[in-house]
């Protein structure tokens, strides 16, 4: 009897890390219609949002709101995960999910850095703090059931420090395991990576894990790419053959950092889902996505950022 290729679990970020850079503000029913056109592709899990201060990233200023738009219309077998950069985070995803009367939001993610630098500026705190600061948060998230999900950014090289060492990568990852995150993810911020240096960082991280805490579990270390240098796709390759089973993507390639950006030059947009998707299947790995479906969800996307620019320059 043959055996089933092994799946590959894909996470879509685009109406979180897809949206969070745009200089307008997509509607928040059109952002309920991406979410729902990306599941409706059969994407497994989807980042909806982020509970940040709107201040901050006013473009998901509308987390709340877009929860109550998503209440009664999940998926079955969908899984909803929202980023939280605190306490105050975590308690907005508890209220959306007592407000829908169901566990809407199924996983929080929470992110640190590689490099001390970066995480100042994303996080006001140098790595220390910011881990520090999730301990709260990782027992109250597993309080309510809710999986957790930690970030690791600029894996590869930092817009400010440059090149980040692999041991650093793997020391983050590692103190992140120790405070019971269910999940790491590995994000190559500004798309540094090549094959060959993601995968020292990607090997030097699954290393670590495996020792500190025995992680044999291939879901549980995900790779985050951009796609600079057109180099996301090796990088993908590189994973898959090192055993990651676990890939975000964000549909049309949208998205970016915003701390990442420069006055010259805007931060370069994620590995597109299509992309990723079509690795997986040159790989011989199993996937849950249709890519027709896909398409018109990245075709919507499109058109939704689209629109938001041209409202944004006619307010300007």
């Amino acid at each position: 009897m043959a055996t089933m290729p092994e799946r590959v679990r894909i996470t879509d970020v685009a109406p979180r890390d897809g949206l969070q850079n745009e200089p307008g503000f997509v509607p928040t029913a059109s952002k309920a219609e991406l979410v729902r056109a990306i599941a409706a592709a059969g994407v497994r899990e989807v980042e909806v949002t982020s509970f940040v201060r709107p201040e901050w990233v006013p473009q998901l200023g509308d987390a709340a709101a877009l929860c109550d738009l998503l209440a009664g219309h999940k998926p079955e077998g969908v899984r909803f995960s929202a980023l939280v950069p605190n306490e105050k985070g975590l308690e907005g995803v508890l209220a959306a999910n007592e407000r829908a009367g169901m566990k809407l939001i199924d996983k929080v993610s929470v992110f640190a850095a590689a490099s001390e630098t970066f995480s100042r500026k994303n996080t006001n705190g140098s790595i220390a703090e910011t881990i520090e600061r999730f301990r709260p948060v990782v027992a109250g998230a597993q309080k309510h059931g809710l999986a957790v999900r930690g970030y690791v950014s600029c894996v590869v090289a930092c817009p400010f420090e440059g090149p980040i060492e692999p041991f650093a990568v793997a020391a983050v990852a590692t103190r992140l395991a120790d405070l019971g995150i269910d999940e790491i993810d590995l994000g190559d911020t500004i798309g540094a990576g090549t094959g060959a240096t993601f995968g020292r960082v990607l090997s030097t991280t699954l290393q670590a894990l495996d020792e500190a805490h025995e992680w044999t579990d291939a879901s549980r270390v995900t790779v985050h790419l951009h796609d600079t240098h057109g180099l996301a796709a090796e990088c993908v390759r590189v994973a898959l053959e090192l055993g990651v089973r676990s890939f975000d993507g964000s549909v049309a390639g949208l998205g970016g950092c915003p701390f990442a950006s420069t006055p010259e030059r805007r931060a370069p947009g994620n590995i597109s889902t299509e992309v990723l998707v079509r690795e997986v299947e040159r790989a011989g790995l199993r996937h849950d996505v249709d890519l027709e479906a896909l398409g018109a969800a990245a075709a919507l996307a499109q058109r939704l950022v689209s629109d938001s620019r041209l409202a944004e320059g006619s307010a300007s």
